[in-house]
């Protein structure tokens, strides 16, 4: 793990390096200081030499100053390293993020992905930083306070060697103890931030169903656990303190009694002890910021293992070792297919799947809740691997293709539809990001679109926040099959992607495929019989099986859901009518 994150440092191991390289020269001259101090009383102040007392006094100031410098530098120094490092990790973690097929993507929540992303690595980013300043400067300066001691006085030394003995005992017990409990938390701040994600994406519908009081209390309910959490782990961390409290009050008083003692029989000068009394807050100083590096890297530890867990998943669709860069037609074909996401053969979605496309096709997939349609189609672009069988376009097996040139020449409008914030012009232009503003006005008329931007204010440079949220479900609809349109693919698949479009527009939009794509394979999951009886062929799903494959008038006559469908759908609009 720590291997793995060392990698990150990359650009910023000068800084890295430069860091402590600082940190200790900072700790060599604070550790300076108090033994100058002692010369002073004892050969200047003691003998009244006010020219030994300049001398040294000097010393001590350049010494001073020094370790300011010194201090400053680390801290920039360190600075740059820890968020240079922070900046990578991030980096890293999004660009593996994105190459994550669907199914790694169902392994985690978005909630969970956003707290690795930002909780998480503000974590271990911390850590670094104290474990290039801290964990250098509390060693280094503990060593050296403990060498000085010892040449001052090997006696009085010894009471330094037995608090650092009874503090590691406590720092010990803490960071085993502790270390569960922060596993815990990070979990339960995904929890919080499901519950707030989930929250303002459908806070609409909290305010329609006057579910306030309901989702405040979910909120509340998942910030009391993280509370009491954090409480169990604060509870233990906090000992610490006292336990330093006690460690420097022993330690002086031990001092003052014992050192007494010897400057009474004169095997201790003042100054010694004065310096002495420096050193013991060098020591219980430099014990202190290694207990707060030990909490720190507790909680970091888990923090790192999540980081890692983000960038060691690997997606389970790649490209094979010569891929083919170049689809030759739309036509597509299922040969004995299986499908299961769990991958468990005795648990497929799809089953036993034959079906042969011919390139310019239009087809239609018609069958109820539950049926597998938009799975059927995901397997197409490879947004999933077939667990048995073979799905090939173009004559050729997807997984021999390139997965981008595959997906460049499949045009998919996925059942929700998504749109980014930007005006309509810059979401247009995911499908092509060259596309002239022609271009675009040609799709936006293909899907029905150019009508209602003409009368947006800005038009095309209309802003689109969030979501979509200031557009109308048939509008996004309508926009997302421009934006596939400006892909010019090979295979178009509208994944139930007009069903906020009224039956008028749903035509005009079907018209206008066969009119201005004629050889593009068009793929159209609908719930509305309209939408796809004029296709050349229909499949009907049912449970994951094909229950029909034909065109219209052959499935009203040989299938039963096809025309169970059919029927009540008929019915309805001619009772409407009648009303």
């Amino acid at each position: 793990m720590i291997k793995k994150l060392a990698s990150y440092i990359a650009e910023f191991k000068r800084d890295t390096i430069l860091t402590p390289v600082y940190v200790a020269l900072e700790a060599v001259m604070e550790t300076i200081i108090p033994f100058l101090m002692a010369l002073i009383i004892d050969n200047g102040v003691g003998k009244g030499d006010m020219k030994y007392v300049t001398i040294i006094g000097a010393a001590m100031i350049i010494a001073a100053f020094l370790s300011l410098a010194f201090g400053v530098l680390s801290g920039k120094y360190a600075a740059s390293s820890s968020t240079g490092f922070a900046r990578n990790i991030r980096k890293a973690m999004y660009y593996n993020i994105q190459n994550y097929s669907f199914s790694n993507i169902d392994k985690y929540s978005t909630a969970g992905l956003i707290t690795r992303l930002t909780t998480d690595v503000t974590n271990v980013q911390n850590a670094f930083q104290m474990i290039t300043r801290m964990s250098v400067r509390s060693p280094f300066m503990l060593i050296s306070a403990m060498v000085m001691s010892f040449y001052i006085n090997s006696k009085l030394a010894l009471i330094f060697l037995g608090a650092i003995v009874f503090l590691g005992i406590v720092l010990y017990f803490i960071m085993t103890t502790v270390h569960p409990y922060f596993v815990e938390v990070f979990k339960k701040y995904d929890d919080l931030n499901a519950s707030v994600q989930e929250n303002l994406t459908g806070i609409r519908a909290v305010k329609a169903y006057v579910r306030e009081e309901h989702e405040t209390n979910k909120f509340y309910k998942a910030s009391e656990t993280l509370y009491k959490y954090f409480m169990r782990a604060e509870k233990l961390i906090i000992i610490n303190a006292p336990a330093m409290q006690f460690t420097v009050y022993v330690c002086i008083l031990l001092l003052s009694w014992l050192g007494a003692k010897m400057i009474v029989s004169k095997s201790l000068t003042t100054g010694e002890l004065m310096s002495l009394f420096a050193y013991t807050m060098n020591i219980l100083i430099s014990l202190m910021m290694l207990s707060m590096v030990f909490v720190m890297v507790i909680m970091s530890k888990s923090s790192a293992e999540r980081i890692i867990e983000v960038l060691e998943e690997k997606s389970d669709l790649a490209n094979i070792e010569n891929p083919i860069y170049e689809v030759k037609d739309g036509s597509i074909t299922f040969n004995n297919v299986d499908f299961s996401y769990s991958k468990d053969k005795d648990n497929l979605v799809l089953e036993n799947i034959n079906i042969k496309i011919n390139s310019g096709e239009t087809i239609g997939i018609i069958g109820g809740t539950g049926s597998a349609k938009s799975t059927l189609v995901q397997l197409i672009p490879r947004l999933y691997d077939v667990t048995n069988g073979t799905v090939e376009v173009g004559g050729v097996d997807v997984r021999n293709y390139d997965i981008e040139t595959l997906r460049d020449e499949v045009s998919m409008v996925l059942q929700k539809n998504v749109l980014f914030s930007g005006t309509i012009k810059e979401n247009l232009r995911w499908g092509n990001k060259n596309a002239t503003d022609e271009e675009i006005i040609n799709a936006c008329r293909q899907a029905q679109a150019e009508e209602f931007i003409e009368n947006l204010p800005n038009k095309y440079d209309t802003f689109i926040e969030q979501g979509g949220t200031n557009v109308s479900g048939g509008q996004k609809q309508r926009l997302c099959i421009a934006r596939a349109l400006l892909k010019r693919p090979k295979i178009l698949i509208l994944d139930d992607s007009t069903s906020a479009v009224d039956t008028k527009t749903d035509a005009f939009i079907r018209k206008a495929f066969i009119e201005t794509i004629p050889d593009t394979t068009k793929i159209i999951i609908a719930q509305r019989i309209s939408s796809v009886q004029d296709a050349d062929k229909i499949i009907v799903l049912n449970d994951g099986k094909i229950d029909g494959f034909g065109n219209h008038e052959e499935l009203i006559k040989s299938n039963d859901i096809y025309r169970e469908v059919y029927e009540s759908q008929v019915k309805g609009a001619d009772n409407n009518e009648s009303k």
